[in-house]
């Protein structure tokens, strides 16, 4: 194992140094052309982002030295790039996110929508992905998987360990009942006579048939009874007792990695693939207001429930069968004792948080506050809360998001007490502010909701740079020619419709993003699709918006995404399992991106007409 890694290590260390000496020649073949230098830098970033030989964040860095070394850019322009107003926007969502995840408020919104959901298998897992949908709107993918994903292990776990102990008292009880029913029950003692009488008519028949296959056929009949009940029944496997199980582990654990990419989709801040999308829209085209937290949450939402329900009938069909009857049924009658017992086990996890503290209320109406201000700053359809002032386009969804986020750590995580007023609740609420400095590990009774700690163990500093890096580039490619040369090869796409244009770049961008980081991808072909755009003369959000949304739907293989890899260390499924099934949510998502852009995106985006909002010179420069 040891001499595998250190081959791994050798051959990483091999790219690195090979793949710019490889690519060299580009640039000192054309020394006077920035498009050269441009491409040169631009092919071995996305190469390291592709083949993973540095981190990601470390590749992001290579635009930072090159440009300048290069002339393409200077070094203060390159610098501007890595940080933005979306870095502000991310930086809110995180003390939020820390906020959320340190008092439990994720838990107890989990536990509670599984609770309404009961648990039937069908409707466990719709349970399931139900709220870890909802979760990954406002936490990252990755953090709500690793979160969601031990609360269903254990209710899976007491599904395995139930089975057994289920199968062995209905035995009891079902010999029991037989015994009873024979004595007791005249109804039962004539379906008795009747199915004995059955059976002899069954063997007269045989009799006088006198041949040996049906002599064969009588020996069976009249032994299988006996052979049922003596024949010992064979255990699945030592980690499950039935298929039954083994397919419900399979389903639940997979769902939950594709309803955290669904939910990722609803909003701009749900992934980093929409924040690269975002800001680089907004930098390449200032003049439009077409994306914001509203318009981006209003076109993705009904493409995230209808996502939703056809994978999850998706998975039911793959794994569970076509009988949604009797595994959907919310009647009581219907449930079985392992049901029963994980509704039990549910119940306790959620009695274990305790009552609704004062920490996560007042999380939560930050939550509800932060999502209304986001809403209503520009609906487009009515005018929004910054019409009040004077200046206009000051204030951003980060101006909202970074404001709330700093009152987080001011605001303190014990609830004050007013003497005079709640004297009446005083022992109850000093044994819940006990509990709560227990939570926060932080003896201090001013201590705030987060601390600097707390933050920092949430910012993915990485995807920060990342970010950074793709819109250096995006600006080198600007600057230089490059993604108007490019759009310039793509001319032969003009006698395409719009429609097969946006179809061609989804399936692209599926197929690459399964071996390559989804915020690499978005980050390499948005400056191409939105060169390409102005070629054809398409509204660029034609393109880059599902472009954007396909990109996320690495769900195929364990490596496509971090959640995958997290649902895959369980064990309960195999790589097979995983691209059959994440062909299945591919489909349905590239339908679904298509369905929604060419229905209600086209009055939500204006895609009509080429917008007037497209810079003059980018259009010229394309044609």
């Amino acid at each position: 194992m040891g001499m595998l890694k250190n081959i791994w290590r050798a051959r990483k260390l091999l790219l690195v140094i090979l793949i710019p000496l490889l690519l060299l020649p580009l640039p000192v073949l054309y020394p006077d052309s920035p498009e050269a230098q441009c491409a040169y830098v631009l092919i071995v970033t996305a190469v390291y982002w592709v083949s993973e030989a540095v981190p990601l964040g470390a590749a992001a860095m290579v635009p930072a030295f090159l440009f300048p070394l290069f002339g393409v850019l200077k070094a203060s322009e390159v610098a501007s790039e890595y940080f933005k107003d979306t870095t502000l926007l991310l930086i809110g969502v995180i003390c939020l996110a820390a906020s959320i995840e340190k008092w439990n408020l994720h838990k107890r919104i989990a536990l509670r929508m599984v609770m309404l959901a009961g648990a039937k298998p069908g409707m466990l897992v719709l349970g399931f992905m139900c709220c870890t949908v909802f979760l990954s709107m406002w936490l990252s993918n990755t953090s709500t998987t690793a979160m969601v994903m031990p609360i269903a292990e254990a209710v899976l776990q007491q599904l395995i360990n139930t089975s057994l102990e289920t199968d062995v008292e209905l035995a009891v009880i079902t010999d029991t009942d037989s015994a009873e029913d024979a004595y007791t029950s005249s109804g039962s003692q004539k379906y008795a006579e009747d199915e004995n009488e059955k059976k002899q008519l069954e063997l007269i028949y045989l009799k006088e048939t006198g041949t040996k296959k049906n002599q064969l056929d009588q020996k069976m009949l009249t032994e299988s009874e006996g052979q049922s009940q003596t024949k010992p029944r064979k255990e699945y496997s030592s980690k499950y007792k039935t298929k039954h199980d083994h397919m419900i582990c399979k389903c639940l654990s997979l769902s939950i990695t594709y309803a955290a990419t669904i939910g990722g989709l609803m909003t701009i801040t749900g992934t980093s693939t929409n924040l690269i999308f975002a800001e680089q829209f907004n930098n390449r085209y200032p003049e439009s207001r077409s994306i914001n937290f509203g318009t981006w949450f209003v076109f993705s939402f009904p493409i995230a429930v209808i996502m939703l329900v056809l994978t999850w009938i998706w998975m039911h069909w793959l794994f569970l069968g076509c009988n949604f009857k009797e595994t959907c049924s919310l009647s009581k009658k219907r449930k079985t004792k392992r049901e029963e017992m994980s509704e039990m086990r549910i119940q306790e996890e959620y009695e274990r948080l305790g009552p609704f503290s004062y920490p996560e209320m007042v999380t939560g109406i930050f939550f509800l506050l932060m999502t209304l201000l986001w809403f209503t700053r520009e609906p487009g359809f009515v005018p929004g809360w910054t019409s009040l002032f004077e200046r206009k386009g000051y204030r951003t969804d980060a101006t909202v998001s970074i404001f709330l986020g700093f009152l987080l750590f001011l605001i303190p995580a014990k609830k004050p007490s007013f003497s005079c007023f709640d004297r009446m609740n005083n022992d109850e609420e000093s044994a819940n502010d006990s509990k709560n400095l227990k939570t926060s590990k932080d003896p201090n009774p001013l201590a705030p909701l987060i601390n600097w700690k707390d933050f920092q163990k949430h910012m993915p500093w990485e995807i920060v740079i990342l970010v950074g890096g793709g819109y250096a580039l995006a600006a080198g490619c600007k600057v230089s020619g490059l993604s108007d040369w490019i759009g310039r090869q793509m001319e032969p796409m003009s006698n395409l419709p719009p429609w097969a244009v946006t179809l061609i770049a989804c399936l692209l961008v599926s197929v690459v993003t399964e071996f390559a980081s989804n915020p690499a991808t978005i980050t390499v072909f948005l400056p191409i699709l939105s060169t390409l755009s102005e070629t054809l003369r398409i509204n660029p959000l034609y393109t880059l918006v599902p472009a954007t949304m396909c990109v996320s739907f690495a769900v195929m293989l364990p490596v496509g995404n971090p959640p995958n890899a997290i649902v895959f260390s369980y064990g309960h499924c195999q790589i097979q399992d995983m691209v059959k099934a994440g062909f299945g949510v591919n489909v349905i998502g590239v339908v679904a991106v298509m369905l929604a852009i060419t229905t209600w995106g086209f009055p939500l985006f204006q895609l009509e007409g080429f917008p007037d909002w497209v810079p003059v010179t980018n259009i010229t420069g394309g044609l």
